[in-house]
């Protein structure tokens, strides 16, 4: 009886160790899942930003965004392609990047203040422009 209840404890245990022992992907420099290290860092950062677009009221609207859980989510998913392939596209375009995931750093949070989130939009937009001017 006592090396089943052993046992039993055991097989857990080792699941949770094995885990441990796995690196994150943020740590390894991986945001997302589904992509390929070679795919087209532009098409994936102009993706991304695309999806989250969906979301957002139109330009000139951000003052009536409403910033749900799924806006969040979106902004979120777009930060961590724009870290994982931003820095591989094109060196012009590296400060709009670093803009991006400066503004998405809040945007991807529920705990700032609505008017911080307004001021943050307006700098995401402006700095995905100007990525997907530049990968067009």
């Amino acid at each position: 009886m006592r090396r089943i209840v052993a046992t039993a404890l055991l097989v857990p245990l080792l699941s949770i160790l094995a885990a441990c022992q796995h690196t994150p992907a943020a740590s390894a420099g991986r945001y997302s899942t589904g992509g390929d290290p070679a795919d087209d860092p532009c098409a994936r950062v102009v993706s991304a930003i695309g999806y989250a677009d969906l979301l957002l009221k139109p330009r000139g609207q951000e003052d009536g965004q409403y910033f749900e859980d799924a806006v969040l989510g979106r902004l979120a998913e777009a930060r961590g392609i724009t870290l994982q392939y931003g820095p591989a596209l094109p060196d012009s375009l590296a400060p709009a990047v670093k803009e991006v995931e400066a503004a998405t750093a809040g945007l991807s949070r529920a705990d700032v203040p609505r008017a911080r989130q307004v001021e943050l939009l307006k700098k995401y937009r402006a700095a995905t422009d100007r990525i997907k001017a530049g990968c067009a």
